[in-house]
């Protein structure tokens, strides 16, 4: 069974770096990107991963917050 990971960054060229590094790994699969806070509790919500990349310094939300 895949480890499912979501990943959250307001900057897409951060993003696709772990996109692209993630994909070549074995048994993880990407199920959300997400570009805020809102947008990560949603994805959250929907895709229950086992793994969360948040970046920490976003704009309204952090991902302390």
């Amino acid at each position: 069974m895949p480890i499912k990971v979501v990943i959250v960054d307001d900057e897409p060229l951060a993003r696709r770096g772990l996109v692209l590094r993630l994909g070549q790994i074995d048994g993880v699969e990407i199920v959300a990107e997400c570009s805020n806070g809102r947008e990560a509790l949603l994805a959250v919500v929907e895709h229950q991963p086992d793994l969360l990349l948040l970046d920490i310094q976003m704009p309204g939300m952090s991902g302390f917050d």
